[in-house]
């Protein structure tokens, strides 16, 4: 009797241990295949449609990933309010809660190797996004890496649609006849990289193509709407119809352009318009002949390359390198829209 119990007392562990030890294996199972991410991003203005627009395509990436059951992930989007003090105090929460990785939109370029300095200490990746650090903070470590546009391609590109109509005719561009096109420029931040950028390349592509400019002006409207209406309608009160171009840095800016327009004594002898990034309420220009064209600066392309690049560097995997171009540096390319082509792009 007590062998018979002996041998039942051993079976019993012997079935007890082999259980838990598929459970055991189970659980590992589950929690290799469930992966917890915390991603902290840090936005220098939310209230910017393009930066909100990156946001949005984000937090959907996000609940998608979610919901196909192989990621845990956690995201916090912080608005610095135009404030680097708040910037820095959202980064050490960051970095005081223990997230995997770092988002970051600047409010100031010349603080990135302040931040940089702070994810290096902790061993925390940092994406810069939108607003890019100079090339000296960019090697201040191998963790850093910037997700952005072609900034150089977009100003050719608002170049491009301008000599586009002026190959189909001339007069539709220098509307005075007098053999040069007179323009004005909304630039969107003083120090900001793809504002100078695109600045300096629209007109240089336009130049280069023989056509022959004389600027009336050029003023930072800090890629808001409302300040490029006060710009815009200093300059009209200035010059009147002499304006036949206006070059924006971005189509907010380039609204508001239009805004002021639409309500002057030139609306019927409207100046060619053109802006960058592609938002609904500039295809609808486009659309409807207020806006002569923008250059798409694709927020979803933008919004999953900073959230691929969040995933890969968060589990330290190794960036390929993409044609030959150090994959630290994401870069998204451009899309020309004009009359012609924006039914394809408004949804």
């Amino acid at each position: 009797m007590r062998k018979s119990m002996r041998r039942f007392i051993l079976v019993l562990s012997t079935i007890y241990m082999y259980s838990s030890l598929i459970s055991c294996n189970s659980r590992n199972n589950e929690e290799e295949d469930l992966n917890d991410i915390k991603i902290g991003i840090s936005v220098y203005e939310q209230d910017d449609i393009f930066i909100s627009s990156i946001i949005s395509n984000i937090e959907n990436i996000t609940k998608e990933k979610r919901s196909e059951g192989s990621y845990s992930i956690t995201l916090n989007v912080e608005d610095a309010k135009s404030n680097q003090y708040n910037q820095n105090e959202q980064v050490d929460m960051f970095i005081d809660q223990g997230y995997d990785v770092m988002c970051i939109n600047l409010v100031d370029r010349r603080s990135a190797a302040t931040i940089i300095n702070k994810a290096k200490n902790a061993n925390i990746p940092v994406i810069f996004f939108n607003r890019e650090p100079v090339e000296e903070d960019m090697n201040m470590w191998s963790k850093v890496y910037y997700v952005g546009a072609q900034a150089e391609q977009s100003g050719m590109m608002q170049g491009d649609i301008v000599i586009e109509k002026y190959k189909k005719n001339p007069r539709d561009v220098d509307k005075n006849g007098d053999g040069k096109v007179q323009y004005v420029m909304l630039e969107g931040e003083q120090g900001h990289q793809d504002a100078s950028i695109r600045t300096e390349y629209s007109i240089k592509r336009l130049v280069d193509n023989g056509i022959k400019v004389e600027k009336l002006g050029s003023e930072v409207a800090n890629w808001s709407r409302t300040e490029a209406s006060e710009k815009v309608a200093r300059w009209i009160e200035k010059y009147n119809d002499k304006v036949e171009l206006i070059i924006s840095n971005n189509d907010d800016m380039a609204l508001g352009a239009i805004d002021v327009l639409n309500k002057s004594k030139i609306k019927n002898n409207m100046p060619l318009i053109v802006g960058v990034d592609g938002i609904k309420d500039a295809l609808k220009a486009i659309d409807n002949g207020e806006m002569t064209g923008t250059v798409i600066s694709d927020a979803y392309k933008q919004g999953k390359a900073i959230f691929d690049t969040a995933l890969r560097v968060s589990s330290e995997s190794i960036l390929d390198k993409d044609n030959g171009i150090d994959a630290r540096y994401i870069r998204i390319p451009h899309v020309i829209v004009t009359k012609e082509n924006v039914g394809e792009y408004i949804r």
